[in-house]
């Protein structure tokens, strides 16, 4: 009897063991940082594309220059290509080794 509770008792630590085990994975892996960084720069170039450049003469308004097809319409597709692919990067399940 006394050998039984012995296994018993040592099966129980072997799963605690295998329960902190899978409880201390990361997060994220690597490959989810890199795709994280690339969407970031995706947002800030976006970002930058948007702010644009400044009106040469302060007293003259340029719609050109305000209301660009790069503005409007470019800038905001590369931010929200960017939030896409942070949302691919969240989500993205790392790969399973064998």
């Amino acid at each position: 009897m006394a050998e039984k509770r012995a296994f018993t008792s040592h099966t129980s630590t072997l799963k605690d063991t295998a329960a902190r085990q899978t409880s201390t994975l990361p997060l994220f892996e690597k490959d989810n940082y890199k795709w994280m960084i690339i969407g970031a720069v995706v947002v800030a170039i976006g970002m930058f594309i948007m702010a644009g450049g400044k009106n040469p003469d302060p007293n003259q308004f340029d719609t050109k220059l305000v209301y660009s097809t790069t503005r409007i319409t470019i800038a905001p597709i590369l931010i929200l290509a960017g939030l896409v692919i942070e949302i691919y990067a969240i989500f993205k399940r790392p790969k399973v080794q064998q």
